[in-house]
């Protein structure tokens, strides 16, 4: 019996014809239409009265009539057109509860099977624990969205619905998963597909990242291994007897009964092959869909590779332990109030600015602590003046990681761009002037810049210039641009010459 899941209520969808209304009557708005949802799944789930056979279909039929909503609302979320924050919360919070309640329901409706094992046959019982393993590494990837903080129940639920497939020998049983189609799958499946996207560091992917990383999954999920114990290309571990996620093989894990061993088998050699034809044509498999940015999806898939090659991935810099405070101002407006005049200046809001604990620096950039993570900006990419405890100049950075450890705490990886950034009004031939960041290479004459500038202004390909220190600056292109919510940062390299 896996004991995880309880409560008891009655309700209303006994009756089969009520059961067909309310599902026909779901609103029109897919949130909405996912509230109820998630509500009749808990229902369902809890209520008493019903045979275990009877609750595991309307559990399935409420799951089915979710799916195309789910599809849909996701899609938005992580579309190139951002829906305004408030919007967004609304639907990240909907997807998530969702998906918590399809886990809960799937498990509960397993339970109910181990109790009465001749209730449900082979076939039934192998689709509800394959939802049930879909629905929680759902519930995973969403809180991932928001870099976490991941609920370990999340994972106990992953962990044991797969220890129960084993013990009844389903781990392997095919199944189509719904009835739309997508392809045969398993828990087996459905589980590695849970684990290596853990192990793939989402917390320093955008969401639109997050997207491509689980298409790569699933698209190679049948070439990855699982065994009992560890051998050559197994990578990583986790234990079904605990609540755990999965970790790296640093040294050999402790023996257990529940001790797995994993890794992306021959999909690594599959992802290099796909990474090296998308170099060439600048173009992903059709099965992973289109590419809105193709460089930004290459950067996406060797994030992949290096993750899941043998070798862990290295640091480019030696990291030194320190325990000093950061000033914190973020967004590309805000950033250019910090760096410009008025930063250095009374104008400046300090009420707008945060104060942050930097645990450890580098020459490439800071890890931090967030003590008080106000609002829901703190995301990659997000753009930061940082002025160090004691200093009066700015540095300009960008985050790269976010790791949520409570709902108020997060650390963060900052990525340095620049130690002497400066504002400056840029023009564009025939364009007019547009004012932007200019933050110089820390390799002094190499004559590499980037510029920061405001999302959506900068015309591709075309030179900027601009006039100070009594000279003429003109910046040449060099490859393509990193866009974020709020600003677009472009490589340049820079020629001067005497007004």
């Amino acid at each position: 019996m896996l004991k995880l899941f309880g409560g008891g209520a009655d309700h209303p969808m006994r009756n089969p014809k009520e059961a067909r209304r309310i599902l026909e009557a779901l609103p029109a708005e897919d949130l909405k239409a996912l509230e109820e949802l998630a509500h009749w799944l808990e229902s369902v789930s809890v209520a008493e009265g019903f045979k275990t056979p009877e609750r595991a279909a309307l559990v399935c039929a409420l799951d089915e009539a979710a799916q195309p909503r789910l599809r849909k609302v996701a899609r938005e979320y992580c579309g190139t057109a951002r829906p305004s924050r408030y919007q967004e919360n609304r639907m990240w919070t909907q997807l998530h509860e969702y998906w918590k309640q399809a886990g809960l329901a799937f498990g509960r409706t397993l339970e109910g099977a181990a109790q009465a094992p001749k209730a449900l046959d082979a076939k039934s019982v192998a689709l509800a624990a394959t939802r049930a393993l879909r629905a929680a590494a759902q519930q995973v990837k969403w809180q991932h969205m928001r870099y976490g903080p991941v609920d370990p129940a999340a994972w106990g639920i992953l962990n044991k619905v797969y220890a129960y497939c084993e013990a009844r020998g389903l781990a392997d049983a095919k199944l189509a998963l719904y009835p739309a189609g997508g392809g045969e799958t398993s828990p087996k499946q459905e589980f590695l597909k849970a684990l290596m996207f853990s192990a793939s560091s989402p917390d320093s992917l955008l969401a639109p990242e997050v997207e491509l990383v689980e298409r790569v999954i699933a698209e190679l999920a049948p070439s990855f291994l699982l065994a009992n114990a560890p051998a050559a290309g197994l990578l990583y571990w986790i234990d079904l007897g605990r609540a755990m996620a999965p970790q790296r093989i640093v040294r050999p894990p402790e023996a257990s009964a529940g001790l797995r061993c994993f890794g992306p088998g021959n999909a690594l050699a599959s992802l290099q092959a796909i990474i090296q034809r998308a170099e060439g044509t600048r173009e992903l498999p059709q099965s992973l869909g289109p590419a809105a940015d193709p460089e930004a999806a290459l950067d996406v898939l060797r994030h992949l590779a290096v993750l899941w090659s043998p070798e862990p991935p290295e640091r480019k810099h030696a990291r030194h332990m320190v325990k000093s405070r950061l000033t914190i101002a973020h967004g590309f407006a805000g950033v250019l109030e910090a760096v410009g005049e008025a930063g250095a200046s009374l104008d400046f809001d300090q009420k707008a600015a945060e104060s942050w604990v930097v645990e450890n620096v580098s020459a490439g950039g800071f890890g931090a602590i967030v003590p008080q993570a106000k609002g829901d900006w703190l995301r990659v990419g997000a753009l930061l003046a940082m002025q160090p405890d004691g200093g009066n100049n700015w540095l300009v950075g960008a985050i790269r990681r976010v790791n949520r450890t409570s709902a108020q705490e997060a650390r963060v990886g900052i990525e340095s761009l620049s130690r002497a950034p400066k504002v400056v009004k840029f023009r564009v031939r025939g364009l007019g002037e547009e004012t932007g960041l200019l933050l110089p290479s820390a390799v002094l004459g190499s004559g590499e810049v980037s510029i920061a500038m405001r999302a959506g202004v900068y015309p591709p390909g075309q030179n900027l210039e601009a006039s100070f220190d009594g000279r003429e600056h003109v910046y040449l292109p060099q490859g393509g641009s990193e866009r974020a919510e709020d600003y677009e940062l472009i490589r340049f390299r820079e020629m001067i010459r005497e007004s």
